[in-house]
């Protein structure tokens, strides 16, 4: 007698019946949404306001009107057809669509799990994903994930509304919890299937330590042309300068390699730096050369200020790419 058949790693996941461990999974995501609208979301309120339209744009745009060339204006946006008619300079005015559909595309992987501080990299990938869905949410945007631990696990519509973003919080918390040590992370293999996933064009946010076997970098390029793609990397402070410890065991949370490592010693601790330098250098080169805005994200960050920070960031991009002169340079 044949056995029953094997349950499909990839899972497209809606909604379904409550039982008593999924109510009590639903408790744990309405309590960390909960505390982000009320500690973290309050605060933006204040803060954000006119920087929301920077930060999340639609792709749409229609014509609204044609005025007069000023001082400054985009040259991009004459409308020669109507200058040469009136014989006087006009640009064209749009209207942009300002509906947005998010993805998150989430590394939930071993080395996610590793913190140092109060908080690991997985429990700040979980607050950030809950800010930024339930901010778009709000303004009647859909968000979508995709969630990798060793593999592509959990595929989730984009949808609008509160309840998605608790159903996208209660897969994050199950997510990855079950993975066996022995494989690395494939980075490549998200983004690929995200390329395939993931229609129409989008806001991509990439949330992952890289910590990855190489090959991602053109599949983030890739992705990239399709869609408008934001990398947030998540890190550890310990992961870039190693203190005085003495002797201690180290782990590869991915793959359960253990080693002895003597910290007391200067030279390793200098070569450890000098690694993690080279390593910085080079996901920095290969984010920039994919044309990827990034966001550091370290477990000791306040979320607020790293929001911010990022809004200023993206505010003096556009201010640049459409020919204005940034504040800070106007005297």
């Amino acid at each position: 007698m044949s056995g029953s058949p094997p349950e499909p790693e990839l899972k497209l996941v809606r909604p379904s019946g409550r039982t008593a461990a999924t109510a009590s999974a639903a408790l744990q995501a309405e309590n960390v949404l909960r505390r982000i609208e009320w500690t973290v979301l309050r605060r933006l309120d204040g803060l954000l306001q006119g920087n929301y339209r920077t930060l999340f744009r639609g792709f749409g745009i229609d014509l609204a009107d044609l005025r007069e060339y000023q001082v400054n204006d985009d040259a991009r946006t004459i409308d020669w057809n109507a200058t040469a008619r009136l014989q006087v300079p006009h640009v064209r005015q749009f209207n942009e669509d300002r509906e947005v559909t998010a993805w998150f595309l989430v590394d939930l992987s071993g080395s996610v799990n590793f913190g140092t501080g109060a908080a690991t990299k997985r429990a700040v990938a979980v607050d950030f994903v809950a800010l930024i869905a339930r901010l778009l949410t709000r303004h009647g945007n859909r968000v979508g994930a995709v969630l990798y631990s060793d593999r592509v696990d959990v595929v989730l519509p984009a949808r609008g509304g509160r309840q998605h973003v608790l159903h996208l919080i209660d897969w994050m918390h199950k997510t990855g919890n079950t993975s066996q040590p022995g494989k690395c992370t494939r980075l490549g293999e998200l983004l690929g299937h995200a390329l395939q996933a993931i229609k129409c064009r989008s806001v991509v946010f990439v949330l992952s330590d890289f910590i990855s076997d190489p090959g991602w970098a053109s599949a983030l390029s890739r992705l990239g042309q399709r869609h408008e793609v934001l990398a947030v990397r998540l890190y550890d402070a310990l992961e870039l300068d190693l203190p005085d410890l003495g002797l201690v065991v180290v782990e590869d949370a991915e793959t359960g390699e253990q080693m002895f490592v003597d910290t007391h010693d200067a030279a390793f601790r200098r070569r450890f730096s000098e690694l993690a330098a080279d390593r910085e250098t080079g996901l920095r080169a290969a984010l920039s050369d994919a044309g990827a805005d990034c966001i550091e994200l370290s477990t000791e960050d306040d979320l607020v200020d790293t929001l911010m920070r990022f809004a200023r960031l993206r505010k003096r991009r556009a201010q640049l790419a459409s020919g204005g002169v940034p504040p800070a340079l106007i005297r």
